[in-house]
């Protein structure tokens, strides 16, 4: 019985693993489908090669630092519980590969390759993992100083703080010092809208990242006997949420309808496992009216050229989502309980605070070894010719 349970839950996590690695693929249409067609190679060329480096800065490094648990042994020590250590680590992986998805969505257009990459082994191999310990792996006894002072714990059940709002604020400061895309704002005051080059392709991302949500909340359960419908219906009651206040706030424009589903997946994450549907449906459609409003005035007023949105739609959703957790987890509004407000207030901030710091840290030290942009002609080329060398249509180009 005891080889049957352990091979059910690797075989649980392992498909939670694969439903969160396809989400990759969901990642890489949904920048595709938003940069210009100049862009587009570039797009699909970084996530794959981004889920690559993270993979090698998890096996050796990360996964250690979050968890102490290190794969410098024999096989026959790794096939323990049918090798579920490993498995949990790929599913793991799955989630700290999501940071530089998320931060390549935002510098997308003008970032150098060579130099973004060394950026993403030293996030997901130091930064991500610091925080990702303790909020999940009870690190330096501050999970242990929330128990003793309010009550509860941190709660994140799928990632909303630990992951997306990581992601979204280590986005901010790579945004800000690679600076706009040329041509985006002028010294008038002027905007060049850049609109997405491709909807369908846009809309195919956040399809796929929809569906692969649902394995990146349900799964994160991470044994077969913890699996909750709830978390279900929570994920599905926010992401309907999000689509249609997305669809209202967002006057019927195709980005926000479909990134609005993302918006309230992200906020559902924290608390999924413990709010009420009709409390996720709240939560998702706050987060798709945040999300909608913060990216119109980042990029309209405060000139913040983040390409897909991805610190309104991850950072400040995500931030949302930790805070509502500790709202309508409450058993008052409906929720199971367990959870207190002021443990989500702190480490969200605690979360913002590690990832501004690192990623401050990270990008400038590259900006001023390496350098972070491209030059002005090889922008104005686009990514795909000048680092990759081809277009993602060549057969449409005049010199064929």
């Amino acid at each position: 019985m005891e080889a049957i349970r352990s091979g059910s839950d690797v075989l649980f996590i392992l498909l939670g693993g694969v439903m969160v690695l396809a989400m990759h693929s969901g990642f890489a249409f949904l920048e595709l489908g938003t940069v210009r067609k100049k862009n587009q190679v570039n797009a699909l060329v970084k996530i794959l090669v981004d889920f690559s480096v993270s993979t090698i800065a998890y096996f050796f490094i990360g996964y250690t630092l979050a968890y102490g648990v290190d794969f410098f042994s024999g096989a026959q020590t790794l096939m323990q519980k049918n090798g579920y250590e490993l498995t949990r680590f790929f599913f793991l992986l799955t989630f700290a590969a999501a940071i530089p998805a998320i931060v390549s969505g935002g510098i997308a257009e003008r970032a150098r390759f060579n130099p973004q990459m060394i950026a993403t082994f030293l996030l997901v191999g130091f930064i991500y993992p610091f925080f990702e310990g303790i909020a999940w792996n009870q690190a330096y006894g501050i999970q242990a100083w929330m128990l003793a002072r309010y009550g509860a714990e941190f709660h994140d059940f799928a990632g909303s703080v630990v992951v997306h709002a990581m992601g979204g604020w280590i986005a901010l400061p790579a945004v800000l010092l690679l600076g706009a895309r040329h041509g985006r704002y002028t010294k008038e005051g002027r905007i060049s809208a850049h609109p997405p080059s491709s909807i369908p392709f846009l809309a195919l991302g956040a399809w796929i990242l929809t569906v692969g949500w649902f394995g990146f909340n349900v799964m994160s359960a991470q044994t077969l006997d913890k699996i909750s419908g709830l978390v279900a219906i929570n994920s599905l009651m926010a992401m309907v949420g999000g689509t249609l206040v997305a669809l209202v706030a967002g006057k019927n424009d195709p980005g926000f309808v479909h990134n609005g589903p993302l918006a309230g997946l992200v906020a559902v994450c924290a608390g999924s496992d413990v709010m009420h549907p009709i409390g996720a449906l709240v939560v998702g459609g706050i987060a798709a009216a945040l999300f909608v409003y913060m990216f119109t005035l980042t990029q309209n007023r405060w000139k913040i050229d983040d390409v897909l949105g991805v610190w309104p739609l991850h950072g400040l959703c995500g931030a949302w989502g930790g805070i509502a957790a500790g709202i309508f987890g409450q058993a008052s509004l409906g929720g199971a309980g367990g959870v207190a407000f002021m443990p989500q207030l702190l480490m969200t901030a605690l979360a913002i605070a590690i990832a501004l710091a690192g990623s401050t840290l990270v990008y400038t030290l590259i900006r001023s070894t390496l350098g972070l942009r491209l030059d002005r002609e090889e922008e104005f080329d686009g990514a795909d010719l000048s680092i990759h060398k081809i277009t993602a249509t060549p057969e449409r180009e005049p010199n064929w």
